[in-house]
């Protein structure tokens, strides 16, 4: 029976271990499989989340824009002020 040089013996067994490490170690390749499965969840439900995060900025800013109106138009139809206010109207020239 042939003899393997020490040489080739100390390279076989240092792929082994690499290998062990790789395949049973910290960060295995089946513990970065599971990590990568999660971050694509969660990546969707970050994408539901800011749908949803746009829908109600979308719902505030219109309310805000709506209040907006409601005062202007209050103003400028109905003459109100606020209680700090004085109104002033200039009236057109007439002819």
């Amino acid at each position: 029976m042939r003899r393997w040089p020490l040489s080739t013996l100390s390279l076989a067994l240092l792929l082994a271990a690499v290998q062990a490490d790789l395949w049973l170690g910290k960060g295995n390749l089946r513990h970065v499989w599971q990590l990568e499965q999660d971050l694509t969840a969660q990546q969707a439900t970050n994408d539901a989340l800011r749908a949803t995060n746009a829908r109600i900025e979308a719902e505030v800013g219109d309310l805000v824009e709506g209040l907006e109106i409601v005062e202007e138009r209050a103003r400028m139809d109905l003459g109100m002020v606020e209680p700090d206010e004085i109104l002033v109207q200039i009236a057109p020239p007439k002819r």
